[in-house]
């Protein structure tokens, strides 16, 4: 078995070198075993299929306390098999609402867009129109900006 240092391990994993010794100290993952000579880290291949999967989740949002439970329950298969759903279903519908923002966000920016280029163009009619869509998305824009 191959033991990683902590670059090795950074790099496969995709999380930086503070974010490991970080998740190590706040008992998310470890503790790590370390190097009898130097007391440098020493990622086993567990360790590191344990940081992909943080990696995952970090980047799609989920925060340190449901990592936690998500880790807990992994190592805990089928028994926890209905919470390891309801929690990755309740940051999929998370990152569902972020991403209907975002649409709304981006149907906005283009309609401005739209405004500021038929104003280039001097087109009285596409800087109406666009004026028009513009104001018909304030509502769904508010609405967006108040969840």
């Amino acid at each position: 078995m191959t033991a990683l240092t902590i670059q090795s391990a950074a790099r496969r994993s995709g999380l930086s070198e503070p974010t490991l010794r970080y998740y190590e100290e706040v008992g998310l993952i470890g503790p790590i075993d370390r190097d009898a000579s130097s007391g440098h880290r020493r990622y086993r291949e567990q360790d590191l299929d344990t940081l992909q999967a943080l990696a995952c989740l970090r980047a799609m949002g989920v925060g340190i306390a449901d990592m936690r439970v998500y880790h807990a329950n992994r190592a805990l298969g089928h028994a926890k098999a209905g919470e390891q759903r309801d929690l990755l279903l309740r940051h999929a519908q998370r990152v569902a609402s972020e991403i209907e923002t975002l649409h709304v966000h981006l149907g906005y920016l283009r309609a401005k867009a739209a405004l500021w280029d038929a104003r280039e163009r001097n087109d009285a009619a596409a800087e109406a129109a666009a004026d028009r869509q513009v104001h018909e998305m304030l509502p769904q824009l508010e609405a967006v900006m108040v969840r």
